[in-house]
């Protein structure tokens, strides 16, 4: 991979609906050969596909969207996140659960349709008896999202 591949992913990633003409032109290459290091790309697994990123519905209310960071109080944390995550696993909202590095335990990803709603997955969180500390980070605009995680 160098900086055309590179550069040629960043634009992708952005807009996978670009023509290649307009790639060739914004990375200064020839078309054919941005066609050829797409075909390469994809062969060598770098791209794995290509996804719409579609509009929600609009019958659908308007849904609050967080992630929740916990940190336990606790020697082994990723034991503790093991024995907790079959309980936040049954709890309305939550969408994701992964224990992760650094300060923070377990990130949790939720989606709920009330601030009421949210209030009450924060109370059974606080009924975890470990749970030391809870952060909530409020979505306010989702530009893209091609995690796949």
């Amino acid at each position: 991979m160098d900086k055309f591949d590179n550069l040629i992913l960043d634009i992708l990633k952005f807009n996978a609906r670009r023509s290649v003409s307009d790639i060739a032109r914004d990375v200064n290459l020839s078309r054919s050969a941005v066609t050829a290091r797409i075909k390469r790309l994809e062969s060598d697994g770098q791209i794995l596909g290509y996804h719409a990123t579609l509009a929600r519905d609009q019958q659908k209310p308007e849904m609050i969207c967080a992630y929740l960071a916990l940190k336990f109080d606790t020697s082994n944390s990723l034991q503790r996140c093991e024995s907790h995550a079959q309980f936040i696993y049954q709890l309305d909202g939550v969408k994701s659960c992964r224990a992760i590095s650094g300060e923070t335990d377990m990130m949790l990803y939720v989606e709920v349709p009330s601030m009421a709603k949210m209030s009450e997955l924060h109370e059974a969180l606080y009924s975890i008896p470990e749970l030391k500390h809870l952060t909530t980070h409020t979505i306010l605009t989702e530009f893209f999202d091609i995690s796949g995680c």
